[in-house]
């Protein structure tokens, strides 16, 4: 017998707790939830003596089924790999325009392209190409190093102004800052090259333009129509690459840039660049 007291309305016996006169039951767990419960403790100790359970030190206990979801991973991926070596065999000595004519060949080019670029372009030029400031969209057909598939494939394996002997690298001067040319200069110049992008006919009769010939013109090219053997932008059709506000534009010229972009040659095998390289020269931009 119980000494505690059972409670008059529903007759289960409370557990001696009281507060301001309202008493705690203590009604017994449901069967089938213990019965549960019981079950779950027995499968957890089966599923340690089964299944890697246990960490230790320096590894972990294996079971005695020895399942391991990292090797089964492996095993797939291996399986992925063998599927993929006559693809990857052919894209390795293919050329980019075989690939591109090959059908079957541009099919596994583009997805193994789409899937490196997320992996390792993404992060600059985002999820779907269009870049930022200081990161060229490469969705569209202005191409700084050029455009071609070729070019393109040069110009992920060397970067820009990278750490490889072969990178494509080129350097606008500090106008401004290098007092080689002064503030009233730099604002004529950059009032020349944004009438240039607005190609309206105004650019002609601007005082900028006997500037921009003199100093700008050998990089940028006559109207703005750039150099991509130089790098030099095109600055006649209203794509920026920093913003194109007058404010930006002073600053360019006054300080330069001098973005980066990393030599992937040594990062990537040669396979995955030419799919990187077919990748991008779909999306929209290229020639």
């Amino acid at each position: 017998m119980t000494d505690k007291p059972i409670d008059d309305v529903s007759g289960v016996v409370t557990t001696g707790h009281e507060w301001d006169g309202i008493r705690e039951l203590d009604t017994p767990m449901p069967r089938w939830w213990l019965w549960t419960y019981y079950a779950c403790v027995i499968w957890a100790i089966g599923y340690w003596i089964a299944m890697p359970a246990w960490p230790l030190v320096s590894d972990y206990t294996r079971g005695v089924l020895g399942h391991s979801q990292r090797a089964q991973l492996s095993g797939e991926i291996a399986a992925v790999k063998a599927g993929q070596a006559d693809l990857t065999a052919r894209t390795a000595k293919a050329s980019l325009a075989e690939i591109k004519a090959d059908a079957e060949l541009l099919e596994f080019a583009l997805a193994g392209g789409r899937s490196a670029y997320a992996v390792n372009c993404s992060q600059c030029h985002g999820s779907g190409a269009a870049g930022s400031d200081g990161y060229p969209n490469l969705n569209d057909d202005d191409w700084i190093w050029g455009g071609t598939v070729e070019q393109i494939h040069a110009t992920i394996q060397y970067g820009i102004r990278a750490d490889h002997d072969d990178t494509r690298d080129n350097e606008m001067p500090a106008f401004g800052r290098d007092e080689m040319l002064d503030p009233q200069q730099v604002d004529a110049v950059s009032d020349y090259v944004m009438a240039l992008s607005r190609d309206d006919g105004v650019a002609d009769t601007l005082p900028g333009k006997a500037l921009y010939t003199e100093h700008c013109v050998d990089c940028h090219g006559p109207g703005g129509a750039g150099n991509m053997e130089l790098g030099a932008p095109k600055l006649r059709d209203g794509i920026w690459l920093y913003q194109g506000d007058k404010a930006m534009v002073v600053d360019m010229i006054t300080n330069s840039r001098a973005g980066m972009m990393p030599a992937w040659v040594d990062r990537l095998d040669k396979v995955t660049l030419k799919q990187l390289a077919v990748y991008i020269h779909s999306l929209g931009g290229g020639a």
